[in-house]
């Protein structure tokens, strides 16, 4: 059921912040090292990286070595600022006594107190993955790490992103985003991994997406000497499996959103145990349970939502924990954290996960709520006062003249009825439609870049006339309301240039079905 959210969003930075719609937008990008490591990398003493050392910059992966070489010794505190493209035309190894590097990638490696961060304009870490091995206390803040290769040319890093292995402990990564562009295939293996006695680790706020394989916590069944490891508010998008695949210890994910899961998702095996807390999975498959192994694991689950996920039968290495989750265990989490509601995840985490959002994040007070018919502050769509007419309710007329610019955008929402489909609403077909999982809900049409809008067309299905009630048309990327109204119709109102436009049924007299969602760009 589609719920109205109160959500807030606080920046790690004390800077102005613009409001609308109830959210609080940061309006300065992060600069050096922001905010305080959460989750299990606060344990074992915390991490703080490279808190308190000297600040430094660089723009190439040589410099960053550089940075790390030139340092008193391997544990000097240093946080390095990091700005540009770093690949392999500009990665080299340095030597000295406080370092270990090698060419072709970004080795923190037997080193300790070291913060890396992306500034200004963004760093993009292009087929060039970052490697930390015997090492601790270690953040890595606002980058992008992609398309890094394990076979083909050139192969960096085993092709992991980021990749941990041997004795590391403590290591925070934040706001990032991991992408590769296929599977192993293609040369690409996984984003996220931690190997042979890895601890204490959190990766929050980031997002992982377009890669067969998210990530592991131990490298066979054997290696069960890692974990401790908190993954939370990330978005997991096109990803084949191992979001994450855990081989003993424990784990705790929660506030994450995961998107088109194909194969399977959480995996705890081989003794494993982690707490599912308030997470939205979406369009996906087996996205909880043991796979692929005998060696089972055990879950505690709590408030998460299940969108449009299915489910395959319990068989010979293949233990679902749908279509009904259950708790198998209970995990004790040591820390404390603030939990949004689930059904507040997307709209939470499209606003801050990932590099290049100013390193912002949920005040955990996020509260989906269904409307009270009862509460008189809700809308009463049955009931309009017809000596109070609004301006912006549609009228009854033709379609708007020009270009529907719906037709080959893309569509998303905030839930979906079973049968239904967000793309039916740009697919020109008045005989398909999408319905919210409830009685209210937000269908939205997006653009890969800016597109001017001034009228929208809402065309319900055949036998549905007449169930949409009150409504808001809201710019998704600012967050500002276009206008208000109730039923179905062309909505006109001040030409706004965005990528993404949402309409969001507050009230419903039924079921509502939207056949076609049409945008233009005149009135």
């Amino acid at each position: 059921m589609r719920r109205t959210t109160t959500r807030g969003l606080v920046s790690t930075l004390a800077a102005a912040a613009l409001v609308t719609a109830g959210i609080a937008v940061p309006m300065s990008m992060a600069s050096a090292q922001t905010g305080s490591a959460t989750g299990f990398a606060t344990q074992n003493g915390g991490t703080t990286g490279g808190e308190g050392g000297q600040t430094v910059q660089a723009s190439t992966g040589t410099e960053i070595h550089q940075a790390l070489c030139g340092r008193a010794d391997s544990s000097t505190p240093i946080i390095i600022e990091v700005e540009g493209t770093i690949d392999h035309g500009n990665t080299s190894k340095v030597s000295g006594d406080s370092c270990d590097t090698a060419d072709d990638v970004i080795e923190l490696k037997n080193i300790s107190n070291v913060t890396i961060v992306g500034t200004g304009g963004g760093a993009v870490f292009d087929e060039l993955g970052i490697h930390i091995r015997g090492s601790s206390n270690i953040i890595i803040q606002n980058v992008t790490v992609q398309n890094v290769k394990k076979s083909g040319s050139p192969t960096s890093n085993g092709g992991d992103a980021i990749g941990m292995e041997s004795d590391v402990r403590n290591v925070w990564v934040d706001h990032v985003t991991l992408q590769a562009s296929g599977g192993e295939s293609d040369g690409y293996d996984a984003l996220f991994d931690m190997k042979n006695n890895t601890q204490y680790v959190t990766l929050s706020y980031s997002i992982l997406r377009d890669s067969g394989r998210g990530g592991l916590v131990g490298s066979s069944e054997s290696d069960r000497s890692n974990g401790y490891v908190t993954y939370h508010h990330n978005l997991y998008e096109n990803i084949d499996s191992r979001t994450p695949l855990l081989r003993g210890g424990v784990g705790h994910t929660y506030n994450n959103h995961f998107v088109g899961i194909q194969k399977s998702g959480i995996n705890s095996r081989a003794g494993a145990s982690v707490q599912v807390d308030n997470n939205y999975f979406e369009d996906s498959k087996d996205v909880l349970g043991t796979f692929y192994t005998n060696e089972r694991g055990s879950w505690e689950v709590n408030g998460n939502i299940f969108d449009n996920v299915t489910w395959s039968s319990e068989g010979d290495e293949n233990y679902p924990a749908g279509p009904d989750p259950r708790s198998t265990t209970s995990v004790n989490i040591p820390y404390s954290y603030e939990l949004d509601d689930a059904g507040c995840v997307p709209e939470v985490l499209a606003q801050t996960a990932g590099a290049g959002t100013g390193n912002r994040v949920s005040d955990g007070d996020c509260e989906a709520q269904d409307p009270d018919p009862t509460d008189p502050t809700d809308p009463e769509p049955t009931d309009p006062d017809p000596t109070d007419p609004d301006p912006t309710d549609p009228e009854p007329t033709d379609p708007p003249d020009g270009t529907n610019l719906s037709a080959g955008a893309g569509a998303d929402g905030s839930s979906k009825a079973s049968g239904t489909s967000y793309g039916n609403v740009v697919d020109g077909d008045m005989g398909s439609y999408w319905s919210p999982s409830g009685s209210t809900g937000r269908i939205s049409v997006k653009w890969d870049s800016d597109t001017a809008v001034s009228s929208i067309n809402i065309r319900e299905a055949a036998g549905a006339e007449g169930n949409i009630g009150s409504w808001r048309v809201v710019d998704h990327d600012s967050g500002e309301v276009l206008a208000t109204g109730s039923g179905a119709g062309v909505i006109a109102f001040d030409t706004v240039s965005l990528r993404k436009i949402d309409f969001e049924i507050t009230g419903s007299n039924g079921t509502p079905r939207v056949a076609e969602f049409e945008t233009y760009a005149g009135s």
